[in-house]
């Protein structure tokens, strides 16, 4: 049985998924040596996780300091409208920001905290101008420049 009664994962399936976030590129026959299945049961698992939609895909991690994107900032947006269409608004535009790499809704004083890569303070300085300013409802930014990434790992 690879689920309890209520629903969660099993130990098998948890070993699957820490180690293919880890090592997304492992080999079936690697994975299963790795959690202690053989390599049939293991591949089961695996597609059960993908048709399930807890793996939703695999990626490669790229260097961002080789493709000249090691500048990090986060920046928390206000916006003067939070209705639900303002909300929708902001968050169709902001997915056509390819600097923006990551965007959360937050609760807290303001109401989006973004992660947003670039190529130096000037390509910032140049997005948050002509970019995330631009962006439907913005009453205003904080920015917060990341000076070392300590853990960026994921799940």
């Amino acid at each position: 049985m690879m689920q309890n009664d209520r629903g969660e994962l099993d130990r098998f399936d948890q070993a699957i998924l820490r180690v293919l976030a880890a090592e997304g590129r492992l080999s079936a026959t690697e994975l299963a040596r790795r959690i202690g299945l053989s390599k049939s049961p293991t591949q089961a698992r695996m597609k059960r996780l993908e048709e399930a939609g807890t793996i939703v895909g695999y990626r490669a991690q790229l260097d961002v300091v080789q493709l000249g994107l090691a500048h990090v900032a986060f920046v928390e947006v206000r916006l003067s409208d939070t209705r639900e269409a303002a909300l929708q608004a902001f968050n169709a535009a902001v997915l056509a920001i390819a600097e923006v790499e990551q965007c959360h809704m937050i609760a807290s004083r303001f109401d989006y905290l973004l992660k947003v890569r670039t190529r130096d303070i000037q390509h910032y300085r140049q997005v948050l101008a002509e970019k995330l300013s631009a962006l439907p409802h913005v009453a205003s930014t904080s920015t917060y420049v990341a000076m070392e990434a300590v853990k960026d790992a994921g799940v």
